[in-house]
């Protein structure tokens, strides 16, 4: 019989987009458990799958069927800080569409997780700004992921150049599922970013003397991740132009995707993507599920890093955010007597 624990048990929160990211995640616990039979906020209207990975105690939820976007994922996660108030962190785990390019060989199936990079914390709102004479000028900044969260990604990547990783071993968890195999997924292809798709719902009447070449990876990985910059915005990317233009506008893009830039100020957290396509107008679904899994299975490499006794030692989400608006308020207290000094 599946264990209930309480609500101030959770240290981890878990948000998703889609079903199939809801599934993949659930998959990925070592331990589920049974639901609460009460919520603390009143407000809350989400439903949550509950369990273990790595001793860590972890609340899932996904966005409501039709809701996706930085609002819905914003208005969701503040919902499940009210209810499971002793939240440490989080994490943003789902699919994304990938941005090729001549510095990352990005790839169906890949990951990418979010970590700052150059001027960026991680996540940029490519779509938030304002028009002017110049053109459209972004405007805005988001927090960084925790940096419980960096370390553990460190933690990670050192495990993948010493040949430890554990990444294929939980993609394989997803394997008895035939959804969510590889091989159901299709062909990898990358079409030139100056050819549109034709017409229907797959690429089988797209012109295939317009598909780029690329040579098979060196060191035969199926699943390679990239760190950097994830593009979050309202509307879904399918155009190769626009993708390749607001990459290079942003220092170089690794993925587009539709919820991050709503969390990032208040809901610490790292954004792990799966690449299910390649944010141009042959954009189709044939590799969420793949995509989903890889992702999910990221994130369980990234929780198994962290020691749960060293989470219980860091501050929960509404401290962070607390501490936060009240840093705020003192700079805005100090401008404003400065602006009297200065009259």
């Amino acid at each position: 019989m599946a264990r209930q624990l309480r609500h101030e048990d959770y240290t981890v929160g878990w948000v998703c987009a889609l079903p199939v990211e809801l599934a993949a995640a659930q998959e990925m616990l070592d331990e589920e458990h049974s639901d609460l039979k009460r919520k603390v906020a009143d407000n809350d209207e989400n439903l949550y799958a509950l369990g273990s990975i790595g001793g860590h105690h972890v609340a899932i939820v996904c966005l409501p069927a039709g809701h996706i976007g930085n609002n819905p994922a914003a208005t969701v996660a503040t919902q499940m800080r009210a209810t499971f108030k002793r939240i440490r962190f989080g994490l943003i785990v789902g699919i994304g569409g990938g941005v090729p390019s001549a510095e990352a060989d990005v790839r169906l199936g890949d990951v990418v997780v979010s970590q700052p990079h150059g001027t960026l914390a991680g996540v940029v709102q490519y779509d938030m700004g304002k028009t002017t004479l110049r053109g459209f000028e972004r405007t805005g900044s988001l927090n960084s992921p925790p940096q419980i969260l960096l370390a553990a990604v460190a933690r990670v990547r050192a495990n993948e150049l010493r040949s430890r990783s554990k990444l294929l071993e939980h993609i394989s968890k997803l394997e008895g599922i035939a959804k969510f195999q590889r091989c159901k997924a299709g062909s990898d292809i990358l079409f030139q970013a100056t050819y549109d798709h034709e017409a229907g719902q797959t690429c089988n009447g797209c012109d295939p003397d317009r598909q780029e070449t690329r040579p098979l990876r060196d060191s035969g990985e199926e699943v390679v991740v990239h760190y950097g910059t994830v593009a979050s915005g309202n509307q879904v990317m399918r155009s190769a132009a626009e993708r390749d233009r607001a990459s290079a506008e942003l220092g170089g893009v690794l993925c587009f995707e539709m919820e991050a830039a709503g969390l990032m100020n208040s809901f610490p957290c790292l954004v792990i993507r799966g690449i299910c396509d390649y944010a141009d107008s042959h954009k189709n679904k044939r590799w969420q599920a793949y995509a989903a899994g890889t992702a999910a299975a990221y994130a369980k490499e990234v929780l198994s890093a962290i020691p749960p006794a060293e989470v219980a030692e860091t501050h929960t989400v509404e401290e962070v955010i607390q501490e936060t608006v009240g840093q705020y308020c003192k700079w805005l207290l100090l401008g404003d007597v400065s602006a009297l000094m200065l009259q």
